[in-house]
């Protein structure tokens, strides 16, 4: 089953250690929130952190965002303890690092459970090693528990020993395995950080490139980039506009009992039908979410 349709054109890790942090996130305009027990953690903070986290979540006040929990490995000395506390979390879903087979995941998955994580409470996958990117089909129809992928591009650029290019053709086997994955299994997928903050126009291209390989948004680490990543993961005003006259198109033809549609003289088939209708529910989710429309 295809996960969920809701927004998630920018998703941004906060640390778990950081109250301040986790606070300001309330008033971002970002998609997800991916509060980070992992990478943003040092290790003699990674337990204390899951008091703030606790505590943030407590409190409330992040609306309708996506609130997803960024846990240590299971072969880590936190990973058990931190899968142990996100089953207890009020959040939407589970995020495990450096995932290698199907088998991990349902490990993780019989953690939670043990636990008492609800059904609702989901999980996904980051996609950051060779090892990862080549299982990929297995993991994502690992467990009906699973949502997405996100793809940890910098872990990947380090065991590729290869560079961060502009144009990602060094990247282009990696996200097309996990996206292939991803879309096989009905799944959401995000694409990996951009790393350069001073270089707002790499950080466009970036999010372009994403759009055009089929990312559904883009992870971020810093809220300056929340707008841009929002902007370019959105159906643009003349995307909605086509996707409206098709869909409008269709019902006509339907009442009518028509079988073949043609808008602007184009034939319009079901599956462009079915995409149409796609990006006009994407576009009032995200209205709904934010109100404005960020």
């Amino acid at each position: 089953m295809p996960a969920p349709l809701r927004p998630r054109r920018s998703a941004l890790y906060m640390p778990g250690s950081n109250p301040r942090a986790l606070e300001k996130a309330r008033d971002l305009p970002c998609d997800v929130i991916v509060m980070d027990l992992e990478d943003a953690v040092a290790p003699d903070a990674k337990a204390a952190s899951r008091e703030t986290v606790a505590a943030a979540l407590r409190a409330g006040g992040y609306g309708g965002r996506e609130l997803v929990l960024r846990v240590n490995g299971l072969d880590t000395a936190w990973g058990h303890d931190d899968l142990a506390f996100a089953a207890g979390q009020p959040v939407h879903a589970v995020l495990l690092p450096k995932v290698e087979s199907a088998d991990a995941v349902r490990r993780a998955e019989a953690v939670l459970a043990v636990h008492g994580a609800p059904d609702g409470l989901a999980l996904w996958c980051m996609m950051e090693t060779p090892r990862g990117v080549l299982e990929a089909a297995g993991i994502a129809g690992a467990t009906p528990r699973l949502a997405g992928l996100v793809m940890g591009t910098s872990d990947l650029a380090k065991d590729l020993h290869c560079l961060h290019t502009p144009d990602r053709l060094p990247f282009v086997t990696a996200l097309g395995l996990c996206l292939l994955a991803a879309r096989a299994h009905g799944l959401a997928i995000l694409d990996g950080v951009y790393l350069d903050l001073a270089d707002d126009d790499g950080f466009a291209a970036s999010c372009r490139q994403g759009v055009q390989f089929g990312f559904d948004g883009k992870t971020l680490i810093h809220p300056k980039t929340i707008a841009a990543a929002n902007a370019a993961f959105a159906p643009s005003e003349e995307a909605l506009a086509w996707a409206r006259r098709i869909t409008a198109a269709h019902a006509a033809a339907e009442a009518e009992g028509k079988g073949v549609l043609l808008v602007d003289g184009k034939l319009v088939e079901a599956l462009h039908v079915a995409e149409a209708e796609r990006l006009v529910a994407l576009a009032g989710r995200i209205e709904a979410l934010h109100g404005d429309g960020r």
